[in-house]
């Protein structure tokens, strides 16, 4: 009789990795605030090998992710849970200045609610590592 709750999992390598961050607009960004570990959600594209996303300035978000080491991480499963992959990457986050960057984000639509009245920065977060897993039901 098949174990109900073996799983198969497989390891993703980088560019694979990649290619599902590409497939979500959502992923969780871990950070420090006041000392203390906070995962936050946020509304992200993939320029490259890196995440991009609004911060509003003078937020405690936009101040834990100046030139700090920062973790992130996004999913995806299948509604009945059987199967899905995810993704870590961890890099350090900086300001992206660059036009070309700012031209390609803004073509994403990221929900108005996330930068309120247009005052914002948008952070990149360049790959260092990244890991991914692939997960699927035996049954």
């Amino acid at each position: 009789m098949p174990n109900e709750d073996a799983f198969d999992i497989s390891i993703l390598d980088r560019q694979e990795c990649l290619a599902l961050l590409a497939q979500v607009d959502v992923g969780r960004l871990g950070i420090s605030i006041d000392a203390l570990p906070v995962i936050l959600p946020v509304h992200f594209t993939l320029d490259g090998e890196s995440v991009v996303f609004r911060s509003v300035t003078g937020s405690k978000l936009d101040a834990a992710t100046v030139d700090t080491v920062v973790a992130f991480q996004a999913d995806r499963y299948e509604p009945e849970g059987l199967s899905g992959w995810s993704v870590l990457l961890q890099g350090v986050a900086t300001t992206a200045t660059d036009e070309a960057t700012h031209r390609r984000a803004a073509s994403v639509t990221i929900p108005r609610w996330t930068t309120p009245d247009g005052d914002h920065r948008l952070v990149r977060v360049m790959a260092t590592t990244i890991h991914g897993r692939r997960f699927a039901s035996e049954r």
